[in-house]
């Protein structure tokens, strides 16, 4: 037993994935002891995201074996530490991408510990005593009081769950670039999948004018039928594309994979911005002429911060926000995976960890 992980004294079953295969197979680990800044909670739900895939199947080459994933977590507290305040036994709380920052920088002092240069993620990161970090693919974690959010009451932790990493990646570049208080503006979101599906949930909530673009000609009525969107586009048409120019303020950008996007940048009305919030394996082509013509702007935007993370919650909980689901149980994980692969979902899997019986091996 090494000195960062001699307080690890809580046996845990989980389920972690051990090699580039991306199997996720059960795993036994130990979790550390309930710190006084921290709460020890029981695991009842986890949402499946596509960095879960990612970090399976080490495709960014940064993953350290063996990896438990999940960063989409709600459960109940089971247990406080003598200097909590914020939280008592039996609350319903989330925990979503981040375990630990340095609470000293600039960044932390302003809550934005997204953007912390020590910070660590839920999975797969170090924590302050040099230990691994472990994700919600467990039964039960333990987690420093900052990085904990409440949830409403009236929200399911099932449907919940995934608000922790997709409403938060969504709603941060909202409100960052002045969307939440203008009704009116013009939204654009590209890609209607588990981020996607979220954000529209989220800009019709705040009054916006939503605007879905996709390539996919089939999920026009789903898009405005069942989830509200005003208009769609499909990007794969050139004359919708080119009848559409300048008539957004703003598009947030879910795609993960290749796709140009100059075609977007001219949707924008001058002085427009385009956010992207999809982690992309290969550079995207940035054509300057239709950033120079109209003021345009390409950003970046990472989850968000823990204030803003908590304000996040509780709009889905005014507005009665959740993600459409699909639960898994925890022996079919591998298949849940394979099947987000190929984005056979809708709109994100959450994985029953209450269905695994007890929370220790």
């Amino acid at each position: 037993m090494t000195e960062s992980t001699a307080n690890h004294t809580q046996t845990v079953r989980g389920w972690a994935a051990h090699d580039t295969s991306g199997k996720i197979t059960p795993f036994v680990f130990k979790r550390r002891t309930n710190g006084p800044e921290d709460v020890t909670i029981q695991i009842l739900y986890c949402g499946v995201c596509h960095t879960d895939l990612h970090s399976a199947r080490n495709d960014w080459g940064v993953t350290t074996y063996p990896v438990v994933p999940g960063h989409e977590i709600t459960g109940i507290i089971i247990k406080v530490g003598s200097s909590v305040s914020e939280f008592k036994l039996g609350d319903k709380v989330g925990v979503g991408c981040i375990a630990a920052s340095c609470l000293k920088c600039d960044m932390c002092e302003s809550y934005e510990e997204n953007y912390c240069e020590n910070m660590q993620l839920t999975y797969g990161g170090v924590f302050w005593d040099g230990s691994m970090t472990y994700g919600g693919y467990s039964t039960m974690i333990v987690s420093h009081k900052r990085f904990v959010v409440k949830m409403p009451e009236n929200l399911p932790l099932d449907a919940a769950a995934p608000l922790l990493c997709a409403g938060i990646t969504m709603f941060s570049p909202m409100k960052q670039n002045g969307m939440l208080n203008k009704p009116g503006k013009r939204l654009g979101i590209v890609g209607l999948g588990g981020l996607g599906h979220v954000g529209v949930k989220l800009g019709k909530a705040f009054g916006l004018h939503v605007t879905v673009i996709s390539t996919s000609p089939s999920k026009e009525d789903e898009a405005k039928r069942r989830l509200g969107a005003d208009d769609f586009l499909v990007s794969t048409d050139p004359v919708q594309m080119e009848a559409s120019r300048k008539t957004l303020d703003f598009i947030i950008d879910t795609v993960s994979a290749q796709h140009p996007l100059g075609q977007l940048l001219d949707l924008l009305e001058v002085g427009g911005t385009l956010v992207l919030v999809g982690v992309a394996e290969k550079p995207l082509p940035l054509p300057s002429f239709p950033l120079l013509s109209a003021r345009r702007k390409v950003v970046g935007s990472l989850i968000g911060g823990m204030k803003e993370t908590q304000e996040m919650m509780d709009l889905c909980g005014k507005h009665n926000i959740t993600c459409d689901i699909e639960k898994v149980k925890p022996d079919a994980i591998n298949e849940a995976l394979e099947r987000l692969g190929k984005n056979d979902v809708r709109y994100r899997f959450v994985i029953d960890i209450a269905s695994s019986s007890n929370g220790v091996a």
